[in-house]
């Protein structure tokens, strides 16, 4: 399994507790695929650099998880059907730099 991190845009319109439940759903399909989430970074609400899909802010959360290279098609496809996101950002996740 490799290890990815996904950065997500939710929607500005929804409440903490909305935000925090497609969290949970994300982490599920995850795990459902046979994969294991690392950590979750809620940043909070921001202002985005240009409009989005109508919005000019939204809720950012940053997820790092591990999941089967056969799986990642799936669960970027599930990515998008999700109506309360607006953006995002997937991309693998690499090792740190030691000093």
């Amino acid at each position: 399994m490799k290890n990815y991190e996904l950065m997500v845009v939710f929607k500005p319109n929804l409440d903490a507790e909305d935000v925090n439940s497609a969290i949970e759903k994300l982490s599920s399909i995850v795990s459902e695929m046979g994969g294991k989430v690392e950590s979750v970074d809620k940043t909070g609400r921001k202002k985005l650099a240009y409009e989005v899909a109508g919005f000019r802010d939204g809720f950012f959360s940053t997820v790092l998880f591990s999941l089967p290279a056969d799986q990642v098609a799936e669960f970027k496809r599930q990515l998008r059907l999700s109506d309360n996101i607006i953006r995002t950002m997937f991309t693998e996740a690499c090792a740190k730099a030691g000093v």
